[in-house]
């Protein structure tokens, strides 16, 4: 895992580490992230800057097999679950980016017999 955050974003990450070819695998990752709208304002009456997690992104053998576009409605610490279809070995790597210069990423193997 890489991360760019100022503070450390927790990722936790479900995805089998083999199928059968042309199985479908569930996917569910969550990460952990300080959220703010920017909608909230402070004890002194000035908006609270917005700190969320913007987009996240799933290659599978480097190709994108789910993505997502998120906006201040979001979760503070976003669960996700996606579905594919096992084709080939290869890494699954998972991606989350935001405000404020936030990134991190993950990634996991999947060997398909």
């Amino acid at each position: 895992m890489t991360e760019t955050a100022q503070t450390p974003a927790r990722v936790l990450v479900n995805a089998p580490k083999t199928a059968k070819r042309g199985d479908v695998i569930e996917i569910k990752t969550l990460v952990s992230h300080i959220m703010e709208t920017g909608f909230r304002h402070d004890t002194s009456g000035n908006l609270v800057p917005r700190n969320i997690i913007t987009r996240f992104e799933c290659r599978y053998d480097g190709a994108v097999i789910f993505a997502a576009d998120f906006s201040p409605a979001i979760a503070a610490n976003p669960f996700l679950t996606f579905f594919t279809v096992a084709t080939v070995s290869g890494p699954l790597e998972f991606s989350w980016t935001g405000d404020n210069g936030f990134a991190t990423t993950h990634q996991a193997m999947l060997t398909v017999a």
